[in-house]
């Protein structure tokens, strides 16, 4: 499962058994940590999620902001009550990417506002399972 977390949302995809494609799944409105992780546990278990891939948002630079760190809080409190193996993926441009797509399919302001977190989580995902493919041709 991958993540796009977002201060007020957290986009939500998905990969197929054989770890090829993502798709996006939904977008769940912040709350509480609490709710949250509980909301993303259940969602795991419904479809049988082997763990998470969490988008780190880097600067462009390499460095890492305030948002970077919010990810790596997020990682580490839920690592305390859920066991699934988890992994960052650098997300640098992943919204810009989804939106300027977006953008050219002519998708409205509104539609873009609705899918953007989730496309940008399956953005995020792919390019990990991209990743794990190319080092298994290897």
């Amino acid at each position: 499962m991958g993540l796009d977390l977002g201060e007020k949302t957290i986009g939500i995809a998905l990969s197929d058994t054989m770890l090829a494609i993502a798709t996006p799944l939904e977008t769940l409105r912040r709350g509480k940590f609490t709710a949250d992780a509980r909301t993303l546990t259940e969602l795991m278990a419904k479809h049988g999620a082997g763990g998470l891939v969490i988008g780190l948002p880097r600067n462009m630079d390499g460095s890492e902001g305030p948002s970077a760190q919010s990810a790596r809080a997020f990682a580490r409190n839920f690592a305390a009550i859920n066991p699934a193996p988890l992994a960052f993926w650098d997300e640098r441009l992943s919204t810009a990417a989804v939106t300027r797509t977006l953008i050219e399919a002519d998708s409205s302001r509104r539609r873009r506002a609705e899918v953007v977190d989730k496309m940008a989580a399956a953005f995020i995902l792919q390019g990990a399972l991209d990743r794990l493919r190319h080092l298994a041709n290897r």
